[in-house]
């Protein structure tokens, strides 16, 4: 299924995308996309039910903000430098082990709502990331088999960062990682079933129309189960939490002098096949 909520900041309704790509509404059968929903299989199962029944009601797309497509957001996890690809164009050694930092929940914003470059920031890049959207609580995981099914669907990320603040300004990366508007993510959440296999997703990013990243998941030094087993041993994930996957090659800080790093007005797209496009405008702080 693809799951999305739709309607204005603060105000969405849950929505679902049935494979004719009729936009349907969904608010007469959950009150909304979040942790709970994604752990309660009953839940679940109405909504693919009603889904299969036909009988959802229509919603006019036009003018129709889309939202992020999951609320409440437990916490953000993301990993670093965990595509082959990306570490050589930044001159790093590929990580021993997943390299592990959080964005805030707060940082989330929808797919196409404007982004906004932060007030002296002269270093703000573009990431494509796979989000890998939480279903069962994980705790201890012990194999990649049983990682993947803690897992109840994908979406599209936009791991904007500052890099002066990332880099530059102090031991930590959280500076530039955690600015206003700095994690677009969907248009949808696809649920897990209809994604064969994580790491065979192409990812592209377009800056102002020209293609700068041009990947696959299949460069990513740990895959998705593993990044799963993994951060479950240091942390609990919960229904409704978040794991951005990394970015292969193509940021702006990985390129020649002088960097094309984001200026207002530039616009950035991208997308994964089968998991939906992204647009932002940028402006200002």
């Amino acid at each position: 299924m693809k799951l999305l909520r739709v309607g204005t900041a603060g105000a969405e309704r849950p929505a679902l995308l049935d494979a004719e790509g009729t936009l349907r509404d969904l608010s007469g059968i959950v009150p909304d996309i979040d942790g709970a929903l994604l752990a309660d299989d009953a839940a679940l199962g109405r909504v693919r039910a009603a889904a299969e029944s036909g009988e959802l009601p229509a919603l006019d797309a036009a003018g129709l903000r889309i939202g992020p497509p999951l609320a409440r957001i437990g916490k953000i996890v993301c990993i670093g430098l965990n595509y082959h690809d990306h570490a050589r164009e930044t001159g790093a050694e590929p990580p021993a082990e997943p390299v592990v930092f959080f964005k805030a929940p707060d940082t989330v914003v929808g797919p196409n709502d404007t982004v906004l470059v932060p007030r002296g920031s002269v270093k703000t890049d573009w990431e494509v990331e796979l989000a890998v959207v939480i279903g069962r609580t994980a705790r201890y995981v012990e194999s990649a088999k049983e990682a993947l099914a803690h897992v109840a669907g994908y979406a599209v990320a936009h791991d904007v960062s500052e890099r002066e603040f990332q880099i530059e300004r102090g031991g930590t990366w959280d500076k530039g990682k955690n600015c206003e508007t700095f994690n677009p993510l969907g248009p949808w959440l696809v649920t897990s079933d209809e994604v064969a296999d994580p790491q065979e997703l192409p990812l592209r990013l377009w800056v102002n129309g020209e293609l700068k990243q041009d990947g696959t998941t299949a460069e990513q030094i740990f895959p998705v189960a593993e990044v799963v087993r993994y951060v479950s041993q240091f942390m609990t994930l919960y229904p409704g939490d978040v794991i951005n996957t990394g970015t292969p090659a193509g940021v702006a800080m990985g390129q020649a002098e002088p960097k094309p790093y984001l200026r207002a007005g530039d616009v950035v797209e991208l997308e994964i096949a089968g998991l939906g496009r992204q647009r932002q405008e940028l402006k200002d702080a």
